[in-house]
């Protein structure tokens, strides 16, 4: 398996872990500033990134801005469980090559633009996207007392670790 899709998966895990230690009630919660997005929402966005990956067409494009917005995973558990597990499913049976070309559209704050990627790129930012939204929950984990026994959930890999001193 490649070591891209390797990451990803080890990255998405968390989600799984995530979802097995929260009640629906916390998932939903949407009361914590200055936002106000809930646990549920952020974990539904990251899925819904990776599944527009998964919905390219038969002209090798991927738009980014047709997600499916499953209100139902954002506050059940369980539904969020169900879309992770076929996210995962479609990676590990992933019969693209990371180097092939795909067209992406994006909206990247002037209207919907189409830029060529790699499936290693694709993947790539997915992979830090999630891990940016991971960041967002740790806040609202913070914020509403939630604690999961993970010191590494919402960092990126290539933050400093602190040094303890001796």
């Amino acid at each position: 398996m490649n070591l891209i899709i390797q990451s990803t998966l080890k990255t998405l895990q968390k989600s799984q872990v995530l979802l097995h230690h929260i009640s629906n009630e916390q998932l939903c919660d949407a009361s914590v500033s200055p936002y106000y997005s809930s646990i549920g929402c952020h974990i539904r966005h990251i899925l819904d990134f990776y599944d527009c990956i998964f919905n390219v067409d038969e002209h090798q494009k991927v738009d980014l801005t047709a997600r499916s917005r499953n209100k139902a995973v954002e506050c059940d558990c369980g539904s969020a469980q169900g879309y992770l597990d076929t996210i995962v499913q479609k990676l590990n049976s992933a019969s693209f090559n990371v180097n092939d070309i795909v067209l992406v559209t994006d909206d990247l704050g002037m209207g919907k633009t189409e830029i060529p990627y790699t499936y290693g790129a694709l993947l790539a930012q997915a992979n830090s996207h999630t891990i940016h939204h991971y960041a967002i929950i740790n806040y609202i984990f913070d914020s509403l007392g939630i604690v999961i026994n993970d010191d590494e959930f919402g960092y990126n890999p290539t933050t400093p670790k602190e040094v303890s001193a001796e």
